[in-house]
């Protein structure tokens, strides 16, 4: 979850235009059918002994393919669709779904173990081209020591972000170039609505936020709360970020503190779902399958929540007390129906554009 970036549709499929003609032997697919392809976003990760068991057990060598961020995937994925570099496309989520089944990149699979799936996460159920595999939440994050420091309340709401108290102290990404700036703007039209997100981050802008490209760039070099912050000398004690952040602040650590040093403005999460799709032109669609059945597998769900920092979709599956403890999902996060994204994400990431860096 934490280095998913995405590029603007129109610069990422110009950019990747050129992409397409290099790496050829990317685009073969798994033309063996005892081999398995993977297309996935750099943020996935799964346990060496969870990924063989699947291996031992299904008879196919599973291969994958990271292709940069989640916006690159699902760009170069619809321009190489009718000979595709995979079998099975993982990461795509609910802010870019729309542009994914739009471009027709999936075929129709029911796949085994959805019905234990949630139904809020089945947003193709009726056509079942995308199986839902997890969530988490993109929430603004504090710093805690800054805020003890300063005896002030640490903000709780998008509103309380825009308060004069507040000032100069949030860090958030580009909403056309980040998948957790997209969140948190789409949180934002969630919360005010159409015509009252503009207002808002207008006075976000004069209370001085600050922008940069990408999630990377913002928590580890901006953010005060973060052990890499702190050491690249990062000044800004609110970063646009997950709630899975803090308890990956706990683990990761080289001297395990007591609790995390940072917090969760739990009023300013928007919910994140993450998909997997059977790629429309597949060479191995039976290898493709029976790795989205994989994916709904207890195993697998269960492995997610310390490899990729996310929530499991699956009825049953635990969670590890060291990621509920640190890392709670938020018990009410914005969301916006996948047709109302549709309609209207890139008209309004252009207007946020013009509002809030120029």
């Amino acid at each position: 979850m934490h280095t998913k970036t995405l590029a603007t549709a129109a610069a990422g499929l110009v950019a990747l235009s050129a992409l397409t003609g290099c790496g050829s032997s990317d685009t073969k697919g798994s033309a063996d059918t005892k081999t398995v392809t993977l297309v996935s976003h750099n943020s996935w990760s799964v346990s060496k002994n969870v990924l063989k068991d699947f291996e031992k057990r299904s008879g196919y060598k599973v291969r994958v393919l990271e292709d940069g961020d989640a916006g690159q995937a699902v760009n170069k994925a619809i321009l190489t669709k009718d000979n595709p570099q995979g079998d099975v496309l993982f990461g795509v989520d609910n802010t870019l779904l729309s542009r994914a089944l739009d471009n027709g990149l999936f075929q129709p699979y029911e796949a085994k173990g959805l019905d234990t799936v949630g139904a809020a996460y089945q947003l193709d159920k009726d056509k079942h081209r995308v199986t839902p595999v997890d969530y988490g939440d993109i929430c603004v994050n504090y710093d805690k020591a800054y805020f003890s420091e300063h005896k002030l309340t640490p903000p709780r709401s998008f509103a309380d972000l825009a308060k004069p108290a507040y000032k100069n102290l949030l860090v958030t990404e580009n909403a056309a170039t980040s998948s957790p700036g997209l969140g948190f703007l789409l949180g934002s039209a969630a919360e005010f609505g159409d015509g009252g997100w503009p207002d808002y981050w207008k006075k976000l802008k004069a209370n001085g936020v600050k922008v940069v490209d990408g999630w990377e760039q913002a928590y580890y070099q901006e953010f005060s709360g973060s052990s890499e912050g702190r050491k690249a000398g990062g000044d800004r004690p609110l970063v646009v970020s997950y709630a899975s952040s803090p308890p990956a602040e706990v683990i990761y650590a080289k001297k395990r503190p007591g609790t995390a040093p940072t917090g969760v403005a739990t009023g300013t999460c928007f919910r994140q779902i993450e998909f997997a799709g059977l790629l429309s032109n597949a060479k191995n669609t039976e290898g493709g399958k029976a790795l989205i059945d994989f994916l709904l597998t207890r195993e697998f769900q269960q492995d997610m929540p310390l490899n990729m920092f996310v929530y499991p979709v699956t009825r049953g599956a635990a969670v590890p007390a060291d990621f509920t403890k640190y890392g709670p999902a938020a018990e009410d996060p914005e969301t916006l129906a996948p047709e109302k994204i549709a309609a209207n994400r890139d008209q309004w990431v252009k207007s946020w554009t013009s509002l809030v860096l120029k």
